[in-house]
């Protein structure tokens, strides 16, 4: 008999197909409890795979949102990597042997190369949390007789988010900005020459070999740059990560506390064109930012890589036009002409009284375009997702203009 399953058995159902298993099996009219055999043959399980709806139950009940102090475990925006080549396999030493010639000459091949260490962008890749401190090359075999040459070691392919910087000696040595591009971090040594390969005419009977070079070893830092469109600027406190939840489906941390953020989200916009803007809500500044106060420049990097800035702003403050002010200064600090990027300002929480009164007089002080909006009632959202796509547009023409192809996700 099938297991009927919780959901897809009702109360009705129950003694009907009770009432159908007596008759085929002929109990009843005793005086025994006739139902209590198939009641144990009909009761189902809390939950069975069998139904869809019971398992997407399951899975749902098991699932456990992860707070912001958990994913920060993560989350890892620098690594310390030791990457060491593959050893090469040694030559082979072997003279041809075989009836009625004995002296048939040197034979040993040469042994095969070390595997490299490659690093490799992966737009799937988020975080260096994957990324191991130490790799290894696969070494080569060595040489055998008959010429035969040992087998290349395998190479070891380290998958990197893009975006990700490779520096060694505080120098930077690779930028791995696109998907599927590759980075050699340690070449692998190369196989050792078999006394097959020094026969001369001088020397006939060989009977030295070479082994194998040791790989190539290096000590590297990984520094991870989000790559995105848009970055969210704004100090603590002003709603970028409610923003950021209002316009895309990422799900960053948000409550009535500053520093709620404590490591940047990435949230896809999409459009009916199939088009995808991605904006990063990096984490609230605060003056004295780019000399390392607050959380410093550990996330001041990550508005490198934006190509267009949105300076969130609170307008239920006090000259809400100070914010933008002392915003720019930090990123000029930080690095200069990053305050220069094409940008809009965005006057938040414009469902409190307060910010009704300053709005007229942050457009008054400020030259930029100011798009006043609600993230927590959705109040004149269309505004921003208009403006965000024309600034992606601008950005997209700017790139082929310049013979480049512009970042897509």
């Amino acid at each position: 008999m099938a297991v009927l399953c919780g959901a897809a058995l009702g109360g009705s159902a129950l003694p009907a197909a009770a009432g159908a298993a007596l008759r085929r099996c002929g109990a009843g009219g005793s005086g025994r409890n006739p139902w209590k055999p198939v009641l144990l043959l009909l009761s189902p399980p809390a939950f069975s795979t069998t139904c869809a709806r019971c398992a997407k139950d399951r899975r749902l009940r098991a699932k456990r949102a992860i707070s912001e102090r958990q994913l920060t475990r993560y989350f890892v925006d620098q690594r310390k990597v030791r990457v060491v080549g593959g050893q090469g396999g040694g030559g082979g030493h072997s003279f041809y042997s075989e009836p009625r010639k004995v002296f048939g000459g040197p034979d040993g091949g040469n042994g095969g190369d070390g595997g490299h260490v490659i690093f490799k962008a992966d737009q799937q890749m988020k975080s260096l949390s994957s990324v191991f401190p130490f790799y290894q090359g696969f070494h080569g075999e060595r040489g055998g007789s008959k010429n035969c040459y040992g087998a290349n070691g395998a190479h070891v392919y380290v998958k990197v988010p893009l975006g990700t910087l490779v520096k060694e000696d505080g120098k930077v040595v690779a930028d791995l900005t696109q998907h599927g591009e590759e980075y050699v971090a340690a070449y692998g040594g190369a196989g050792g020459k078999g006394n097959r390969f020094f026969l001369s005419n001088e020397n006939r009977a060989p009977t030295f070999f070479t082994p194998g070079e040791p790989g190539q070893e290096r000590v590297l830092h990984l520094e991870l740059k989000t790559t995105a469109h848009a970055g969210l600027v704004g100090f603590p406190n002003a709603g970028k990560s409610s923003l950021l939840r209002a316009i895309s489906r990422a799900k960053p941390a948000v409550a009535a506390y500053p520093f709620t953020t404590l490591n940047p989200h990435v949230g896809m916009v999409h459009y009916q064109d199939y088009e995808q803007v991605a904006v990063a809500d990096i984490p609230g500044l605060i003056k004295g930012a780019h000399q390392n106060r607050g959380l410093g420049m550990a996330f001041l990097k990550h508005i490198e890589r934006c190509h267009f800035l949105l300076y969130v702003v609170d307008l239920s403050v006090p000259q809400p036009w100070i914010q933008l002010q002392d915003l720019k200064y930090e990123l000029e600090a930080y690095e200069e002409g990053l305050s220069e990027r094409p940008c809009v300002v965005i006057g938040n929480k414009l469902d409190l009284a307060q910010s009704r009164i300053n709005l007229p007089l942050l457009r008054e002080r400020v030259a930029e375009r100011v798009i006043a909006l609600s993230a927590l009632t959705g109040d004149n959202l269309e505004e921003l997702l208009l403006h965000l796509r024309e600034l992606y547009d601008t950005y997209v023409k700017t790139e082929r203009s310049r013979g480049q192809s512009p970042v897509k996700w």
